[in-house]
């Protein structure tokens, strides 16, 4: 054996060994930055269905809870707040709820479970800039053709007593109604239903 042999083999010897280091290395710089795409406890938390207690609720009030980060109102409309969601169809830009903002079940003019009118549940946010509107539930309250509902302070779009858009504002399409459903008479969870189980 020749002393070119000898650094030829350990040429190899050091190579291989070096790409074994290099890979183990490799393997070890790589978890932490694959487990950085992974969401952490508290995304899957913000995610995860929200349970909600509505057996205090009066009628004319309005609770908002935190699910996915955004905010969410269940509103407790009494008999004259249903009745004004009535009658304005023309005023409204999409009064049949065409847009999907909303589960199978609220795709009505009260935008909600048939026998569960009474509740409604929304998320928030404005669909025109994402700003928070105000719910403003008292008829007259902004100008005299005013049915109650709700208005962005940030660009003046408005929603009637169901979430449903006006015309002639920036707000392009109704507020979102979020899957939900009733455990029981005074328990609500918010973000899933029949059709969406796990909340996905």
């Amino acid at each position: 054996m020749t002393t070119d042999d000898v650094d030829l083999e350990r040429r190899r010897f050091l190579l291989t060994a070096t790409g074994i280091v290099g890979g183990i290395g490799a393997g070890f710089l790589a978890v932490p930055f694959i487990s950085s795409w992974m969401p952490t406890a508290k995304a899957k938390a913000l995610g995860a269905p929200v349970e909600v207690d509505i057996s205090k609720m009066e009628y004319g009030q309005q609770l908002t809870i935190e699910w996915r980060g955004k905010p969410v109102w269940i509103i407790r409309r009494n008999a004259d707040m249903l009745k004004r969601v009535e009658g304005h169809a023309d005023s409204l830009r999409d009064p049949n709820c065409l847009v999907p903002q909303q589960p199978p079940y609220a795709k009505n003019e009260y935008r909600a479970r048939e026998n569960e009118k009474e509740y409604l549940v929304l998320v928030g946010v404005c669909t025109h800039l994402g700003c928070s509107p105000k719910f403003h539930p008292d008829a007259g309250d902004l100008g005299p053709r005013w049915p109650g509902g709700f208005y962005c302070p940030c660009h003046g779009s408005t929603f009637d007593l169901s979430g449903r858009v006006f015309k002639g504002v920036p707000a392009p399409i109704n507020l979102e109604v979020p899957a939900y459903k009733f455990l029981t008479d005074n328990r609500i969870v918010i973000g899933i239903d029949e059709q969406n189980p796990n909340g996905v």
